[in-house]
């Protein structure tokens, strides 16, 4: 542990994680984001006409452009969306966010004129240097756009660059994403405004630093996990950024957000530097919010997807550099995460190398942001270009299931540590690798082209988990990759189980849970989907009550909470190639909903005018509603999900350590209570499906 001299360099923007135990009743929830201020009549009227006139000159490239230009086209569009919301969804908080608004107004204005009649190759935010993108103090500072692969909404992410006294336009750069703090004030307009001209925290020359705004409020989790993801692809495509130079970083709420990217993808980055924040729920919110938990069984399992010290082992693989300051309350982060590392079973445990910068509070000090800074350098510059020789990965689903050259395909169980130890060792000139696995039933080894020799032909392999074991060779492909998959099977005879390698042209097949395809709930609002309501009245009025107002809610509470505006089908105009490439999110009962009714025989439960069965359970129909995620039958690759959203509610909104997933694979609520801040009724019943989706 190091601890250094004080100062202080605020590195995140917004106010702390939440406001202690005021925010602890649900009975009087306040509203995130926050009401805002009125502003002048005048003012407000020249932003609607710049408005109007951004949103002409939007709709005339839409008509005009080529593709190979509209391309472009959502780095013009996010100022509009911004403006839009500011003006017409009570977004200002300040009287003096309007000249920020002026500002964003002028920037979209200018981009679409640029974009009419500029080759897109010169386009002026796109390349940090030019005329029109001049420095502050050195450093180069525009936000780019795209549009997410969730919802079609778009999304903005700012970038920052500051070039070396002698620059290298064909050097590939290192790139940091930085992930900011929390600001329940902190919307589109309010980011672009800030990320145009604000150049901190400011990168190291030479590094190009990624802001993604990140679903506005939600610690980089869920949809804003994805949207962190797409930024760095979007960039990525943009910039000449070296694909093992990215570092996951942040302090506060970007803190936390960089703990949980940085286990749950410790294959991704070439180092990982979180500060304060959180790394957990249930100790989290004790210390910080004084709130006394009382967790059903299923919350405290689904604790296990986001917190971090579960998945510990997996930062072996990522050189992690933890930031605090002594008196700061979020220390308490890293403090849970260092003992996590230290106690690590079976002879795992490492040291958790955490800066400590004395007689400092909720702050990076500048000689602690130096010394990381140094480390940092010293990582990426130092840093092998061969496989890794060790991997050590653990997982509790298959949402989260690679590490380098090795994936995990299937488990024994989900929400149970599976660990993976796996090493390459060079053996009289002979690679060779060796998997100790647990808690798993399948799993994938892949290298590409030129990562292993192509004076060989073939790899020997050896698996032992204790009860079975492998030893055999696997062939190099035809393009000198490698690639083989594992399974573990029950044997007639002799030991209970085998490892066995499975032909490529004989992979498993059948419903299970697999990557993507796991589970919970909230999983199915991680990739492309789609809402498709009643298409009449259904069994019950209470039920069909029950529906439109959670229907409504969801809409709402989407684009509140995560920006965006959840795209809508009837059952009319649903189409195969919507099934084919999104999750239905069906509303109503088997006779409202049509669709659901054409599937019903095929999903994991019985339901008529009397009666809800799953399994050997049976509830009223006029008063329970199912909720659940199932691989659609119409397209097993792809989700349906009936009558829910995501799953936790505005009572989570107050700190970001509550937002997690609030119900498992399926649940039935009982529709006599009214929902509330933290339900969409009484859970009568709720729980997890098998490793092929069955029920217990």
């Amino acid at each position: 542990m190091i601890r250094l001299s004080t100062a202080a360099l605020l590195l995140a923007s917004g106010i702390a994680m939440a406001d202690g135990p005021a925010d602890n009743k649900p009975e009087s929830v306040r509203p995130v984001p926050p009401p805002g201020v009125p502003i002048d009549d005048a003012k407000r009227k020249e932003l609607t006409a710049g408005l109007d006139k951004l949103e002409e000159k939007i709709a005339s490239l839409k008509k005009s452009k080529s593709p190979d230009s509209l391309q472009f086209l959502p780095d013009v569009e996010i100022f509009s969306k911004a403006i839009r919301i500011a003006l017409t969804e009570d977004g200002f908080f300040d009287v003096k966010e309007v000249s920020g608004a002026e500002k964003v107004l002028a920037e979209g204005l200018r981009r679409a004129d640029e974009l009419a009649l500029a080759d897109t190759r010169l386009l002026s935010w796109r390349n940090l240097g030019s005329a029109a993108n001049p420095s502050t103090n050195g450093y180069f500072t525009t936000v780019r756009g795209f549009r997410s692969k969730l919802d079609g909404s778009l999304q903005p992410y700012g970038v920052v660059f500051r070039p070396r006294i002698t620059p290298d336009s064909t050097v590939k750069k290192r790139a940091d994403i930085w992930c900011r703090g929390r600001s329940e004030k902190g919307l589109e307009m309010q980011f672009l405004s800030q990320r145009m001209s604000n150049p901190e925290p400011a990168p190291a020359p030479g590094v190009l630093m990624i802001h993604p705004f990140g679903r506005y409020c939600n610690a980089n989790k869920l949809a804003g996990e994805i949207d962190t993801l797409e930024a760095l692809e979007h960039a990525t495509s943009e910039y000449r950024i070296d694909p093992d130079g990215v570092a996951i970083r942040g302090f506060s709420m970007g803190g936390a957000a960089a703990w949980h990217l940085a286990v749950h993808y410790p294959d991704k980055w070439f180092a990982a530097n979180p500060g304060a924040g959180f790394s957990e729920t249930p100790k989290f919110l004790n210390v910080f919010q004084s709130e006394t938990l009382t967790p059903t069984p299923f919350e405290q399992t689904l604790w296990k997807l986001y917190d971090c010290p579960y998945w510990a082992l997996n930062l072996r693989n990522l050189p992690t550099i933890a930031y605090s300051g002594a008196i700061d309350r979020q220390k308490q982060a890293a403090d849970v995460m260092a003992e996590a590392c230290w106690n690590l079973p079976d002879g795992n445990q490492f040291e958790l190398t955490h800066i400590v910068a004395p007689n400092t509070g909720h702050k990076v000090e500048p000689k602690a942001r130096a010394e990381i800074e140094r480390r940092l350098n010293l990582i990426y510059e130092n840093q092998s270009k061969q496989p890794r020789n060790k991997l050590w990965f653990t997982t509790y689903t298959l949402k989260y299931n690679q590490c380098h050259w090795l994936t995990v395909e299937r488990l024994e169980k989900h929400w149970v540590p599976a660990t993976v130890t796996a090493t390459l060792e060079l053996k009289e000139g002979q690679h060779v690798i060796n998997v100790f696995p647990t808690g798993l039933t399948s799993f994938s080894i892949h290298f590409d082209p030129g990562e292993i020799s192509s004076q060989i032909s073939s790899l020997p392999v050896q698996i032992w988990d204790g009860a079975a074991f492998f030893q055999g060779n696997i062939q190099r492909r035809s393009d000198f990759s490698w690639s083989a998959h594992f399974e573990k099977v029950p044997q007639s005879s002799g030991p209970k189980f085998e490892w066995r390698p499975v032909s490529p042209l004989t992979l498993p097949s059948g419903l299970a849970k697999k990557h993507n395809l796991q589970g919970p709930i909230d999983d199915a609002f991680l990739s492309s989907f789609l809402f498709v309501g009643p298409d009449g009245k259904g069994q019950h009025p209470e039920v069909d009550q029950w529906v439109q107002s959670e229907w409504d809610r969801a809409l709402r509470e989407w684009h509140r909470q995560m920006r965006g505006d959840i795209r809508v089908v009837s059952i009319a105009d649903l189409k195969e190639v919507d099934i084919q490439e999104n999750n239905l999110i069906l509303w109503g009962d088997p006779k409202s909903n049509s669709t659901l009714a054409g599937i019903l025989e095929k999903l994991p439960i019985r339901w008529d005018a009397t009666n809800l069965s799953l399994g050997n359970k049976t509830f009223d129909a006029k008063s329970h509603v199912p909720v659940m995620i199932y691989p659609n039958p119409l397209n097993p690759e792809r989700y349906v999900v009936l009558n829910s959203s995501f799953t936790y509610r505005e009572y989570d909104y107050l700190n970001n350590a509550r937002q997690v997933p609030k119900l498992p694979d399926w649940g039935v609520i009982d529709i006599r209570t009214s929902p509330g801040t933290r339900w969409p009724g009484k859970v009568a019943e709720a729980g997890f499906f098998g490793e092929k989706w069955e029920l217990p």
